[in-house]
């Protein structure tokens, strides 16, 4: 039997970058003035522990490996950029920042509709920035919201 080809082409990290790119519109959409819609919201678990990842110093500590935030009604300051997307959520009453590469996501889920994706997380170059410590969080708007928590797994 001839040996299977060489993909010379990485389809497979094709498909996954362009599926990433559902999880960048959708958080674009969730950064809309008018948020997200209907009873649309996301567990969006990611490698802590990935090049590129800020978070809060006792996040990072209390999750090393991966962690799953819940974008539902109480997120500030959502920016999705290219690469990665920001976002202020609270964790036990306390605004917390987080800045999270793409290519550090494992999974995205809506469970409103039941649509999932899992990733690879992708390895980054060497010259990328480690994960790294917020030392404090931005302030939030004024206006009051219910805390999301972070959820150690998602459904």
């Amino acid at each position: 039997m001839p040996d299977k080809p060489k993909d010379l082409m990485n389809y497979e990290g094709l498909a996954q970058e362009a599926l990433r790119g559902v999880v960048r519109a959708a958080l674009k959409k969730a950064a809309a003035p008018k948020g997200l819609p209907g009873e649309h919201h996301f567990y969006i678990s990611f490698r802590t522990d990935h090049k590129g990842v800020s978070v809060p110093a006792d996040l990072l500590a209390k999750y090393p490996e991966e962690m799953t935030i819940v974008l539902r009604q109480s997120y500030r300051d959502l920016a999705p950029g290219e690469t990665y997307f920001t976002v202020t959520l609270e964790f036990g009453g306390q605004p917390k920042s987080l800045s999270i590469p793409y290519a550090s996501i494992t999974r995205f889920y809506d469970p409103s509709v039941q649509f999932l994706l899992q990733f690879e997380a992708v390895e980054m170059p060497a010259d990328a920035p480690a994960a790294t410590p917020l030392s404090a969080a931005k302030p939030l708007a004024a206006k009051p919201a219910a805390a999301d928590k972070a959820k150690p797994a998602a459904p």
